[in-house]
């Protein structure tokens, strides 16, 4: 399937904003986590973050994930020549590893959700620094193309 150049681009775009709204979560999310962990289970205050992390996670992160995923399998398909370059196959790696890390996040949300998390605060400061971390190496290999 190859797509128009304009429609290529517009496909790109799509993507792009897909991968913004989904790395916002990624980073907020367990920044609340950092903050629901001080709080007192059955709190107001412990409630609000169930609310806040259980629409980012479904409304925001969810969907955003998904059209990552639908929008860049489209450019995949359209432009069939990038997976005989190594550089594809590393950041396909570390975007599936980010689909995992989406989804320990969303296991962890439950956890909180039900009143059942046993980590510190500092835990999840630590956790929030890995989407960062897989981000910045993603845009090195989709810019610079090294392999």
């Amino acid at each position: 399937m190859t797509f128009d150049p304009t429609v290529y681009l517009f496909i790109k775009a799509l993507h792009l904003i897909a991968v913004i709204a989904w790395m916002a979560g990624l980073l907020y999310l367990p920044r609340l986590f950092v903050y629901h962990a001080d709080s007192a289970p059955g709190s107001d205050k412990s409630e609000t973050f169930k609310i806040m992390e259980r629409r980012l996670y479904k409304f925001i992160m969810n969907p955003a994930m998904i059209l990552v995923w639908v929008f860049g399998l489209a450019l995949l398909m359209s432009n069939t020549g990038l997976m005989q370059q190594g550089w594809i196959h590393a950041k396909l790696t570390l975007v599936i590893l980010m689909t995992g890390l989406h989804h320990v996040f969303g296991a962890w949300r439950k956890k909180f959700d039900r009143d059942a998390n046993t980590r510190s605060a500092k835990f999840y400061k630590i956790w929030n620094e890995a989407p960062t971390i897989l981000m910045i190496a993603i845009i090195i290999l989709a810019v610079l193309k090294p392999f």
